[in-house]
């Protein structure tokens, strides 16, 4: 149940405060702020408290830049994404018209960092708790490039956030932490980037405090509070939001927006509310099927048993899994094209070009699995084709291994995977190194492939793993006890 709201006068002497406090902090230094703007309630509330603070001041006193910063992961829930472009856009033309000093950037991962170039390419595993793979990558990474690229040419930055208490008691805890090292009200050292400070000025607000303000106070750039209401209500199971004064009517506040393919949830429930709540969003469908066709919950029979690095690593004298198998990769590659497709075909008019994986993307994970992976095959641009019915754009430079030369391996090997496996790997390192001038570190290169990957079988490899485990073992308890006879312990 939600907290009780308050009252429209208390909120608005609240407002108030917080407005005459913005000021306050906005020309007391040359301090760059920085907005942290999602789309949602929380982060539009701030924006609108600066925004209009701001206007209050004459032209002369606005002097420092309000960087309005989002990051978009490429995989964001679509009907999110595009609301927030517009909203960018619109950001964009009103800050300029009125003078308001706001620059709206959108953020992006690299491409070697992104969503799918990590599962598809490297082969990554679904995200789960422990072994949270994505969030660093995708969301922190991109921001926080660009608050120390603003703490390197001003000095300091003020980064400007949505936060709330009544969020989580994590959340509350985690703010109670930080504001033991509070510098003024609402301001507090940034723990994780130095010479940045974050204040927070709906810290106390409540979800519905948050919608009343919303609804009372008009959007400075021209976004739709409305639309921004519907969608919240789209995303939620019962349908409604907070704008009957009824408390025990539950907020839609709780509705939580993020990745579509992320599996650290066990449902989706934003994106299935969205599809069960509205006949023009059931294009999304695919969408859904893809996300939870990743959330396995034992997933080992599509992971390779060796980790990345190729070594066998033990946990309770089990092999710990590593990185999705080929086969398992290629079909990922197959049903992302083919979600793609079946979207794009029902989707509105706005997002019938939707990408699902970018082009680049794609770039990136053939090279991946060409150079570092030793795929010779080449099978991407044949996946894109039988996905899409379009042909691959890029072509690249053909060298002395291909697909017939996979097959003919392949072929040889007569189904022993393994086998299939070292050979590739060391005709594939060789190739790496035809054309050089000096062809110094071949050698050890090969050496590298054989002592990764020159097991007969499976059984073998996680044999040889537990002995070596053994011998370490057996080698820390004769030290222990020659420690202890020589009264060391």
């Amino acid at each position: 149940m939600s907290k009780k709201r308050a009252p429209v006068a208390t909120l608005a002497a609240r407002a108030k405060v917080i407005t005459a406090q913005i000021i306050e902090y906005y020309t007391m230094d040359s301090i760059p702020w920085v907005i942290g703007y999602s789309g949602g309630k929380d982060s539009t509330a701030v924006l609108q408290l600066v925004w209009y603070a701001i206007q209050k001041l004459p032209p002369e006193r606005r002097h420092k830049p309000i960087h309005v910063i989002t990051t978009d992961t490429r995989v964001e829930n679509p009907v999110v994404s595009a609301w927030v472009d517009a909203s960018h856009a619109r950001i964009k033309q009103a800050a300029s018209a009125s003078g308001v000093p706001v620059r709206p950037h959108m953020l992006y991962p690299d491409v070697r960092q992104t969503f799918w170039v990590n599962l598809i390419g490297r082969g990554y595993p679904a995200p789960r708790h422990k072994f949270r793979w994505c969030t660093e990558r995708l969301k922190i990474l991109p921001s926080n490039l660009f608050i120390r690229e603003v703490v390197r040419s001003s000095g300091e930055a003020m980064l400007v956030l949505g936060t709330r208490r009544s969020e989580s008691a994590r959340r509350s805890a985690n703010m109670d932490r930080h504001a033991r090292n509070r510098l003024r009200d609402g301001v507090s050292p940034n723990g994780k980037l130095p010479n940045s400070l974050i204040y927070s000025p709906i810290e106390d607000w409540t979800s519905d405090d948050v919608w009343a303000f919303l609804g009372q106070v008009p959007n400075p750039w021209g976004h739709s509070t409305r639309d921004l209401i519907s969608m919240y209500r789209g995303a939620s199971d019962d349908n409604e939001c907070p704008l009957v004064v009824d408390t025990t009517t539950p907020s839609c506040g709780n509705s939580r927006f993020g990745c579509w393919v992320c599996t650290m949830v066990e449902r989706d429930k934003s994106m299935e509310a969205m599809i069960h709540n509205d006949q023009e969003k059931e294009w999304m469908e695919p969408l859904l099927e893809l996300r939870n066709e990743l959330d396995i919950k034992n997933d080992r029979h599509l992971r390779d048993f060796r980790r990345m690095s190729g070594h066998v690593q033990l946990f309770h004298n089990e092999p710990i899994h590593g990185p999705y198998t080929k086969a398992a990769r290629e079909t990922w590659l197959r049903r992302v094209l083919e979600a793609q497709n079946d979207a794009r075909e029902e989707a509105p008019d706005n997002l019938k070009s939707i990408q699902l994986i970018r082009m680049d993307e794609l770039a990136e994970i053939r090279r991946i699995w060409r150079e570092e992976k030793h795929e010779f095959d080449d099978s991407l641009p044949r996946i894109y084709q039988a996905a899409t019915g379009e042909p691959y754009p890029t072509e690249l430079e053909t060298n002395s291994l291909g697909g017939s030369e996979w097959a003919v391996l392949k072929e040889v090997c007569e189904g022993d995977e393994l086998l299939f496996d070292l050979a590739a790997r060391l005709l594939d390192t060789e190739r790496q190194f035809i054309g050089m001038a000096h062809r110094i570190g071949v050698y050890k290169a090969l050496e590298g492939v054989l002592e990764k990957r020159s097991h007969e079988s499976r059984e073998q490899a996680v044999e040889e793993a537990r002995r070596k485990a053994s011998a370490r073992s057996s080698t820390v308890e004769e030290q222990l006890e020659l420690l202890r006879q020589e009264g060391a312990l």
